[in-house]
């Protein structure tokens, strides 16, 4: 055959074929912008901070009713952190709400509304991590950041057949995605390693037949794809104990006060707690602990929530037809109420269980979702 009518095959990239089963499968997200259209930066940013330890299905709500009350940066700084804090209720990890609130305000204050570009100046903004802020730079910039979130980091770990443990492994996993991450759209990119990890190559039973990276893949040809990335044995979570005072006056409203602002659950709202130790306080002790004396009597059955860090088991003491005269009337909030106060989802079903058929149907599903 003459030479002219050689054609050379083209080499195959992994980037190329990844971006081109995106452009095919992308999932279509509130929060992602349209084919062809640039990424909104204040979306992209609130929906990574919300994306945070937290599934697509159940942010989706949370992102929608925000960016509807605060529709851009200047909206959110302007927002009281107890407003945010009430929107952000049952998503969990209220760190991630106030850090969100006074990221808006520094955006505001410093930046004249317009978020920094690069994934080194927007890591200075509270509650944005080296992922969060890699992932922003990329889709919102466009700029060659690798964003390695759960779903990227088991791609890359079967891709590579990285063995190591995790999270030992990250640094290897880290090193190994920028080295794929190419110049030409490398926020869709980003956002093709998670979809493919979330759809395709997913923590069982991945579909590696209509996965785009098969061929190459390291963990398919070895058949060890399900079993990476491999995870240190977990921790066992220490289990802590205590009593919950559910004050219910006259009207038929609950008294509620506020955490202090710093440390676990800062800023929420709660009824009045005991102290938590390694077991239930006695019924005596209860009582010693209790915000006022009352005819405090113990509910049957155990609320149980668990932390990131511990286990939580709490009982509560419910005293009906009271008003203390030291609780000042904003501190009773009727259940109907209940969603437009900053009550996490612990606290919620706590409240579920103290009062049971008072309680609203909206908090009665809090509770069996976050029992879950």
């Amino acid at each position: 055959m003459p030479a002219s009518r050689v054609t050379k095959k083209k080499a195959w990239r992994p980037h190329r074929a990844l971006l081109d089963w995106y452009d095919a499968h992308r999932r279509e997200l509130p929060w992602r912008a349209a084919r062809r259209e640039k990424a909104d930066p204040y979306r992209t940013w609130l929906s990574e901070i919300m994306l945070q330890q937290t599934t697509v299905a159940a942010v989706g709500p949370y992102f929608r009713t925000f960016v509807a009350r605060w529709p851009n940066v200047e909206a959110l700084a302007d927002a009281s952190l107890d407003e945010v804090l009430a929107a952000w209720s049952g998503l969990g990890y209220y760190a991630r709400a106030r850090n969100l609130h006074r990221a808006a305000q520094i955006v505001v204050e410093d930046y004249g509304g317009r978020f920094p570009t690069t994934a080194p100046e927007l890591a200075q903004l509270p509650g944005i991590g080296a992922y969060t802020a890699g992932a922003i730079a990329a889709i919102a910039f466009d700029r060659r950041e690798a964003a390695i979130d759960a779903n990227a980091e088991r791609v890359i770990a079967r891709f590579f057949a990285i063995r190591e443990p995790l999270p030992l492994a990250k640094s290897a996993i880290r090193e190994a995605t920028v080295a794929l991450v190419p110049q030409e759209r490398p926020g869709d990119f980003a956002q093709a390693l998670m979809d493919l990890g979330a759809t395709t190559c997913t923590p069982k039973r991945p579909s590696c037949g209509a996965c785009p990276w098969q061929r190459a893949c390291a963990g398919y040809r070895r058949r060890i794809a399900e079993s990476l990335p491999v995870r240190a044995a977990p921790k066992t979570r220490p289990l802590k104990r205590g009593a919950a005072f559910v004050a219910v006056n006259s009207e038929g409203a609950v008294l509620l006060v506020q955490r202090p602002s710093r440390g676990l659950l800062g800023g929420m709202m709660q009824p009045p707690l005991g102290p938590w130790s390694e077991r239930f306080p006695s019924a005596e002790e209860a009582l010693k602990q209790a915000p006022f004396p009352a005819p405090w009597k113990k509910q049957l059955g155990v609320v149980r929530h668990g932390f990131t860090h511990f286990e939580l088991e709490i009982e509560a003491y419910v005293a009906e037809r009271i008003q203390p005269a030291r609780c000042t009337p904003e501190a009773w909030v009727r259940p109907e109420r209940f969603h437009e106060v900053a009550l996490p989802t612990v606290m919620r079903k706590i409240l579920a269980h103290a009062l049971g058929g008072r309680v609203p149907v909206r908090l009665k599903r809090d509770q069996r979702a976050s029992a879950a």
